[in-house]
């Protein structure tokens, strides 16, 4: 379920997190989720960014940029950590899209060739300050069955607990949806972040959280996607 599917399609570019801010909703433990539909609605792109900060007090001197190389963390290498998603679409279709494998929008399309669902390239260097992007059609919201949203540390130490990790979802309107990932685990590769979920025609974005030990096919396993699994590279 890695094989690489090319470049990624010609799609609208993802929007800069520009135009009216409505406010911030934090998902958190006592409040782990919220009904994209009611905030936002279901037009436009949804863009899902991963971006962390350097770690408090190293060397860098604070700001923001993705991936930075967490020197002392990490034994003086840098860490390559990879956004993806897991989907499953109405039709019964799944799949993964990650750089892995050059998976970029997965192997399912409409009837038109566009994807409900794609990443807008791969971070290897750590020197992007806007992070990884991954871009959901909203205008496809009754194709969607469930997205599970994923990190990966493909290669270096784990060292989730150094960074100030953060998703933030951005939608073409209506309030930005943050998830940061404030528990940790060290001996992980692994963390599913956030599921967007289809629940009686509404979409709805559940804060996880959820580290795992092992790899994408694990992944799989602890939410029932049901999927074969070969070894993949980038």
């Amino acid at each position: 379920m890695e094989p690489g599917y090319g470049e990624p399609p010609q799609q609208p570019p993802a929007p800069q997190g520009g135009g009216v801010n409505l406010g911030k909703v934090s998902l958190t433990k006592s409040a782990p989720s919220v009904s994209l539909t009611k905030t936002a609605g279901t037009t436009g792109i949804l863009r899902v960014n991963l971006n962390w900060n350097s770690r408090p007090g190293g060397s860098g001197g604070g700001g923001g940029g993705f991936l930075k190389r967490l020197a002392s963390a990490a034994g003086g290498g840098a860490i390559d950590l990879d956004l993806g998603c897991l989907y499953e679409y109405a039709d019964g279709s799944k799949g993964v899209i990650q750089a892995l494998g050059n998976a970029f929008r997965g192997q399912h399309t409409l009837g038109n060739g566009q994807s409900i669902a794609w990443l807008d390239g791969d971070d290897r260097s750590g020197r992007n300050t806007g992070g990884e992007n991954l871009l959901v059609d909203l205008q496809h919201t009754q194709q969607i069955r469930r997205i599970l949203v994923f990190a990966l540390i493909y290669e270096g130490v784990p060292n989730w607990g150094q960074a100030d990790a953060v998703v933030t979802m951005f939608p073409a309107s209506g309030p930005q949806i943050e998830v940061r990932l404030d528990e940790h685990d060290p001996r992980a590769r692994i963390c599913a972040i956030a599921m967007i979920q289809n629940q009686g025609g509404q979409l709805v974005v559940n804060r996880e959280v959820r580290y795992v030990h092992g790899g994408q096919d694990v992944l799989d396993r602890q939410y029932g996607w049901g999927m074969d699994w070969t070894p993949g590279r980038k």
